[in-house]
C-alpha cells in the first residue's frame, strides 16, 4: 500500500470532531495562525512552548495554510528593511515566525520538504541588511539560526543548496557587522559548509573567493585581540584548520594567516578549551609542515 501524505490538520479537526476529541494545545495554536485575529498571540505562545510541543514541526508543514501564513508574515516587513524602520514589536512578530521554520527546519521528517521548497530565500532578505539596532540583529540572529538548524546535520545536498543560492556571501557580511553573537552563528555555518567536501572545494576554487573569506576571518582575530570571545574564536581557527586540507589553500596560508595566531596571544583565551587549543596546534603544524608538492595560488597577491 502506497504510503499517504499525512492529514491536514483541517482534516484532522475535522475527524477528531466526529471523534469527540478536543484539539491538543499545539493543534489549537497551528490553527489560530491561520487566523489574522489570533495569529500573534499564536506565533508567540508556539514560539515559547515549540520545545515542549512533539511532532510540531510535522503539524507545522502538513497542515493547510500554516506555512503560507508564516511566509506572510516574513514577507509583511520587507517594505521595512530599506529604510531600516522596523519597530521591536515588529521584529519579535517575525522572529516568533522565523523560530517555528527552525523547527521545521530542525526536524527529520520535514528538513528536506523544507529545503526543496526553498524556504530559507525568504530569510536572506534579514542577512543582507546592514542596521546594527536591536531589531534588526534579532532578525538577523534569529533567521541565521534557521540556516544553522539545517547545518547541525551533516548534509552534501544542504550545503550544495546554501552554495547555490550565495549564502556565503551574506555570512560574510554577518561576521563582518554583527554583534557577538550573530558573528558567532555565521562563522558556525561557513565552518559546517567548509567541512563538507563540496564546501572546501567551493570556497577554495577561486582565488577571490578564498582571499574574502581569510580577510574576514583576519579582520575577526584581529578585533578579538580586544574582546574576546572563545566560543568565537574556536570557530575561527576550526575555519582556518579545515583550508589547511586543501593544498593551495594551505600553501596560501603560510603568508596570510593571522600573526595574532601564530604567538600566545590566546593563551588565556583558549585555556579552558582543550579541543580549540588542540586545532590552533595542528592549524600551525599543517603551514610549518607545508603542503605537498602542487600547483598553488601562484597569481594570487596576499
Amino acid at each position: 500500500m502506497a504510503n499517504l501524505p499525512p492529514p491536514s490538520l483541517a482534516s484532522s479537526s475535522a475527524a477528531s470532531s466526529r471523534n469527540d476529541r478536543p484539539l491538543s494545545p499545539a493543534e489549537q495554536l497551528v490553527l489560530d495562525i491561520c487566523d489574522p485575529e489570533l495569529r500573534e498571540k499564536a506565533l508567540s505562545e508556539l514560539s515559547k512552548r515549540r520545545e515542549i510541543f512533539q511532532d510540531l514541526a510535522p503539524l507545522l508543514w502538513h497542515s493547510f495554510g500554516t506555512i503560507a501564513a508564516l511566509i506572510q508574515e516574513i514577507t509583511s516587513v520587507y517594505r521595512l528593511l530599506t529604510p531600516p524602520i522596523m519597530t521591536s514589536a515588529q521584529s519579535n512578530r517575525v522572529c516568533n515566525a522565523l523560530a517555528l521554520l527552525q523547527c521545521v527546519a530542525s526536524h527529520p521528517e520535514t528538513r528536506m520538504l523544507f529545503l526543496n521548497a526553498q524556504m530559507p530565500l525568504y530569510l536572506y532578505a534579514f542577512l543582507n541588511t546592514s542596521s546594527k539596532s536591536r531589531p534588526f540583529e534579532y532578525l538577523r540572529l534569529t533567521s541565521l539560526g534557521v540556516i544553522g538548524a539545517l547545518v547541525k546535520v551533516d548534509d552534501t545536498e544542504v550545503i550544495k543548496f546554501l552554495l547555490r543560492t550565495e549564502i556565503v556571501p551574506l555570512c560574510l557580511r554577518t561576521m563582518e557587522n554583527g554583534s557577538e553573537l550573530s558573528k558567532t552563528v555565521a562563522t558556525f555555518i561557513v565552518q559546517k559548509v567548509l567541512l563538507d567536501d563540496v564546501g572546501l572545494e567551493y570556497m577554495c576554487s577561486l582565488s577571490d573567493r578564498f582571499f574574502a573569506l581569510v580577510r574576514v576571518l583576519g579582520n575577526m582575530v584581529a578585533s578579538l585581540a580586544e574582546a574576546p570571545s572563545p566560543r568565537l574564536l574556536k570557530h575561527i581557527i576550526r575555519c582556518f584548520l579545515r583550508l589547511t586540507d586543501n593544498p593551495k589553500a594551505c600553501e596560501a596560508l603560510v603568508k596570510c594567516l593571522p600573526d595574532l595566531l601564530r604567538d600566545a596571544s590566546f593563551c588565556s583565551c583558549l585555556y579552558d578549551d582543550p579541543s580549540a587549543r588542540q586545532w590552533l596546534q595542528q592549524l600551525l603544524h599543517n603551514i610549518r609542515v607545508g603542503p605537498p608538492a602542487h600547483r598553488g595560488y601562484e597569481q594570487m597577491r596576499v
